[in-house]
């Protein structure tokens, strides 16, 4: 029998990883800084040379993976039938004096992968994460959860009555843009006030001017300024998911990205206290859970988008994942 290929990429602000698997598990994986120069086709040609070289490494033609499963950061935007990216921590077009070297307002993401891939599923990431955590993970079958990534950015995948949500353009969950305060506090989608804008470790560190790991680190050792910020960072946090709560009545939040994955635990009873502090009748019996897939949340959520229903029961199994945890990144 022909072995099946199938890849995975996942698209973040940060980084970007490849990844190319047989129904065994991951075969290889390749993980680079998210470009944010050239022109607007720079990104998905990176993501095709990661897959690629992915499947140099692993001994397999790019040629022979049938599938691709692609978890990106969004906002997206349809041209041509086709999605495109329109996101605010890549495109630098998007926001007048933005930081970021390039003028784009849209990749066209789809458009270039389908050059290469037949069969591509591309999903917010945050959506690819929450069925990774639905399949795989800390919500197995549930109905009413959404996942939740605090990191780079704010986002949101949402799952109601055991349905996942889309929207029109692909877009629903990006509820780190709900505006929630009048601060003049800029994101970089161009709101200002909302809650990426109050929260995000990027957007926080600029407005203090220094970088999220070492504001949340002397945070954490107890500065006094600086866990003041990071406090009032975790109650707009708190106050985003009871906004969820009172809208879909959810009843778990899986958690992950970098900021929660290294300060879950001692920001998490802030975070709790904000979502209680308000209309018990919704947010009683309310739990934050953190991701069961740690950092590889996005990876198998890539996966996860196009991977065949008879390899679940076996991977519940053996979590072939698990070996990609310690390996290093490939440059």
């Amino acid at each position: 029998m022909e072995t099946r290929y199938i890849g995975a990429i996942d698209i973040g602000g940060t980084k970007i990883a490849a990844m190319v698997c047989n129904n065994d598990g991951p075969l290889a994986r390749v993980v680079q800084p998210t470009v944010k120069s050239g022109t607007e086709r720079a990104l998905p040609e990176q993501a095709i040379a990661l897959l690629e070289q992915a499947c140099r490494m692993a001994g397999v033609e790019l040629t022979a993976v049938r599938e691709l499963g692609v978890s990106s950061c969004g906002p997206f935007v349809r041209a041509d039938g086709l999605t495109s990216l329109s996101t605010p921590n890549i495109c630098g077009g998007l926001t007048a004096g933005s930081d970021l070297p390039n003028d784009w307002t849209a990749i066209p993401l789809e458009h270039v992968l389908r050059e290469h891939f037949d069969h591509v599923r591309l999903e917010n990431d945050c959506v690819g994460a929450l069925i990774a955590e639905r399949t795989f993970g800390a919500v197995i079958d549930e109905p009413d959860c959404a996942y939740v990534t605090w990191s780079t950015g704010i986002g949101f995948g949402l799952c109601v009555d055991g349905h996942i949500l889309n929207g029109k353009n692909g877009n629903a969950g990006h509820a780190g843009h709900m505006l929630v305060s009048e601060r003049d506090t800029l994101c970089g989608c161009g709101n200002r006030g909302d809650v990426e804008s109050l929260t995000s470790g990027r957007n926080i560190g600029a407005r203090l001017h220094t970088s999220a790991s070492k504001l949340f680190a002397a945070a954490r050792d107890g500065d006094e300024a600086s866990r003041a910020a990071v406090f009032e960072a975790a109650r707009w946090f708190g106050r985003a998911l009871y906004n969820i709560v009172a809208t879909l009545d959810t009843r778990v939040f899986v958690i992950g990205g970098t900021v929660w994955q290294h300060h879950g635990e001692w920001l998490a009873p802030v975070v709790e206290q904000e979502i209680a502090s308000h209309l018990p009748a919704l947010t009683q019996d309310v739990k934050l859970v953190p991701a069961a897939l740690g950092p590889l949340v996005a990876d198998v959520g890539a996966l996860s988008l196009v991977l065949p229903a008879d390899w679940i029961a076996q991977w519940r199994i053996t979590s072939p994942w698990e070996k990609l945890r310690d390996a290093p990144p490939v440059p």
